[in-house]
C-alpha cells in the first residue's frame, strides 16, 4: 500500500527536495505541498493523505496550530502527524505532542531516517528524535499546561489487564520487542494488544496513549534528581 505524503513547510527549496526524496520510494507519494499551516490544513482536507510532514515555524498559522486542527478533526482521524522542524526543544516537542502530533524529528535527520521515520509514523507507531527523552515525556507530559484536562482514570476502564499492562509499559518508553520480553509473549501479540488499547480508547497512535496513561494515572513521572 503506497503511503500518502503532505508536506508543510515554508520554504519552497526544501519541499522541493523532500518532495523528490519520498517520491523516489516506490512505497510513497506526495500528494501536495503547504506553504503554512492553514494550507496544511486545508490541503489535508482534501487529499486525506496518511501522513503529514510539518514544520513549526511558518508564517500565519504555524505548524503546532495546524497539528492541533488536523488532529482535532474527527474526519481526519487517519491522518498522522509528523513534526520535522528546526527548533528542536523541550516545549515545542511537548506542544506537539499534546496536540496530537505523533512523532518528532529534527532537520539535521539524515534521508533513510526521515524515509523510516514516515513509515514508523504512517503504520501507527509513535517515534520521537534521541532528543526527545523519556525523561521529557515524564517531564511535560504528566504535568498539563494551565487550564488542560487530564484522562480521567474511568476511560481506562474499557481495558484488559494486560493492556493496561502493556500501555504502561510502553508509557515509559519500552520497544514492543521489550515488552515481549518481559512478558514473555511475542512481539506481534504485543502489537496486538497496543492496537486494541488504542481502539478502545479512540487514539489515533502509541503517542497519544503515552499521554493517556501519564494523564490518567496509570503511569506516574519518575521524582526529579
Amino acid at each position: 500500500m503506497t503511503i500518502r505524503v503532505l508536506l508543510a513547510d515554508d520554504q519552497a527549496l526544501l519541499r522541493a527536495t523532500f518532495r523528490i526524496l519520498i517520491d523516489s520510494c516506490a512505497d510513497m507519494d506526495v500528494v501536495g505541498e503547504a506553504a503554512d499551516g492553514e494550507e496544511a490544513v486545508e490541503l489535508t482536507r482534501a487529499h486525506h493523505p496518511d501522513v503529514v510532514v510539518m514544520d513549526i515555524r511558518m508564517p500565519g498559522m504555524d505548524g503546532l496550530t495546524g497539528t492541533a486542527v488536523i488532529c482535532g478533526d474527527p474526519d481526519l482521524s487517519a491522518t498522522r502527524v509528523l513534526i520535522l522542524t528546526t527548533f528542536e526543544v523541550d516545549e515545542y516537542v511537548a506542544q506537539a505532542i499534546r496536540a496530537g502530533a505523533s512523532g518528532f524529528l529534527g532537520k539535521d535527520v539524515l534521508p533513510g531516517e526521515l524515509l523510516t521515520a514516515i513509515r514508523t509514523v504512517a503504520s501507527g507507531d509513535a517515534l520521537l528524535s534521541p532528543s526527545a527523552t523519556r525523561a521529557l515525556i515524564t517531564r511535560f507530559l504528566a504535568t498539563p499546561e494551565s487550564g488542560a484536562r487530564l484522562a480521567s482514570p474511568e476511560r481506562l476502564a474499557a481495558l484488559t489487564a494486560r493492556e493496561r499492562e502493556v500501555m504502561a509499559l510502553a508509557a515509559e518508553g519500552w520497544s514492543n520487542s521489550e515488552i515481549a520480553e518481559e512478558l514473555v509473549v511475542s512481539p506481534l501479540t504485543v502489537r496486538t494488544h497496543v492496537h486494541r488499547a488504542m481502539a478502545k480508547l479512540d487514539v489515533r497512535d502509541r503517542a497519544q496513549l503515552v499521554v493517556i496513561a501519564y494523564q490518567s494515572g496509570l503511569v506516574r513521572p519518575a521524582p526529579p534528581h
